[in-house]
């Protein structure tokens, strides 16, 4: 067993890690490198790249076949990482419960083999059964494991109306509260959440809230005259940008409306970037309405991502209602460290209005409310130096709190916490 003043040995179990580029695999990859960075072993099981592969994050982290075939070894920085091979992510819902399966099985036994030698367990989640998979891994060494809560499951999808039948959604509430009881410690990503938790029953001691972050040196304020916005026509144009999941928590009607009612403001342009679920309704929409106003553009890689943020005048965020009780979009984070300002659809009582309020970057509107995000676009296109203002509020409120240093010594004093106190119960 490590001491806690030693190196911790951590086992990282997460769905995504690098090389794939969703955004949970970016947090988790750059937790993982700041915890080595002070003085963590880490090992990841997770894995072959299929939501957003990276295609310069594959070229520079080799993934070498063993195992048949079925298992991949890759390192990252000296982070040891197995890959379980999953196929490019499908729409079917079936098929991916079965690659959960397989990914929960085979992590399960490189646990018990290869990568054995651990003193605690991290796993955030979705998906929820990621937490019976560490609480197994964690059970057969006999040491803590850390559940951390991105998505508040199964309530963030039988709020957007995925989960209907009563008697999965009562399983699954079930397997929650399973979790809950038998981690070590719940780290939520905000104090809402925190909230949220507690009246779900959570001891207030076994919760920490630790939020998400942004590599505020690689994203930081740059011109709107750069490469990316030359080569797709936006470079002098006012640039209303989302970039990111094209997911069923996004409400892209009500944007689309909004491109609709400024068709006369030839300076405003919409920019869309990125794949999801959403991606082929998204260019049916805007084939029919015919708006040469909006440009839609395929995931990029991971090195054009400041220029995308700086090509844009406001960034919005266009959640569904209800969805921000139980979600939090950390791309938030992403736009402030950009100093941009923030247009945040959300609920009044949401974690992603408080940060947008607090940090006095943007507007927060109404969720579905068009007339409102139209106004919000005018007032940000209008008032331009009101707009940069807010955007450098945005830049210091990150750099005060969210940047990778910051948020990752939480987690080192934490994961150390929690194995110094393992040690005195072992050692009683």
């Amino acid at each position: 067993m490590a001491s806690s003043t030693t190196s911790p040995r951590v086992l990282l179990l997460s769905l995504v890690f690098s090389p794939d580029g969703v955004s949970t695999s970016v947090i988790m990859t750059e937790l993982a490198q700041e915890l080595k960075a002070l003085g963590h072993d880490i090992t990841v099981l997770t894995t072959t790249p299929h939501y957003n592969e990276e295609p310069e994050g594959r070229a520079r982290q080799v993934l070498r076949p063993g195992f048949g075939g079925l298992i991949y070894t890759s390192e990252l920085d000296g982070i040891r990482i197995y890959h379980a091979r999953v196929p490019s992510k499908g729409r079917r819902v079936i098929s991916r419960l079965f690659e959960y399966g397989w990914f929960h099985l085979a992590s399960t036994l490189l646990g018990g083999t290869v990568a054995r030698d651990f003193d605690i367990v991290l796993a955030p989640s979705p998906p929820l059964t990621i937490g019976v998979n560490a609480w197994m891994l964690a059970r057969m060494r006999g040491v803590p494991f850390v559940y951390n809560v991105q998505e508040i499951y199964p309530d963030v999808a039988v709020q957007l109306g995925v989960l209907r039948n009563r008697r999965l959604i009562s399983a699954l509430t079930r397997l929650e509260r399973f979790i809950y009881d038998r981690s070590s410690r719940v780290v939520v990503i905000s104090e809402h959440f925190r909230r949220r938790l507690l009246a779900k029953g959570v001891p207030e001691e076994k919760l920490e809230v630790i939020p998400n972050f942004v590599d505020a040196d690689f994203i930081h304020p740059r011109p709107q005259d750069n490469a990316f916005s030359r080569a797709h026509g936006l470079a002098g144009k006012f640039v209303v940008c989302y970039a990111g999941n094209l997911g069923l928590t996004q409400d892209f009607e009500s944007l689309l409306s909004a491109a609709e009612r400024l068709v006369g403001f030839p300076e405003v342009r919409f920019l869309i970037v990125g794949g999801g679920a959403r991606r082929a309704w998204l260019e049916e929409e805007l084939a029919a309405r015919r708006l040469e106003n909006v440009t839609l553009l395929d995931y990029q890689p991971r090195s054009v991502v400041p220029d995308i943020y700086a090509t844009s005048g406001v960034c919005v965020i266009p959640m569904k209602p209800g969805t921000t009780q139980d979600t939090f979009p950390s791309k938030v984070y992403t736009i402030m460290a950009a100093g941009r300002p923030v247009i945040a659809a959300a609920d009044a009582d949401s974690e992603l209005a408080a940060v947008v309020e607090t940090a006095r970057c943007g507007d927060v509107i109404e969720p579905g409310d068009v007339d409102g995000l139209v106004d919000a676009i005018r007032r940000a296109y209008e008032a331009r130096e009101e707009s940069a203002a807010r955007g450098e509020r945005g830049r210091r409120f990150v750099e005060q709190n969210h940047t990778r240093g910051v948020v990752a010594r939480k987690y080192d004093r934490l994961i150390r916490d929690l194995i110094a106190g393992d040690e005195r119960r072992r050692g009683a």
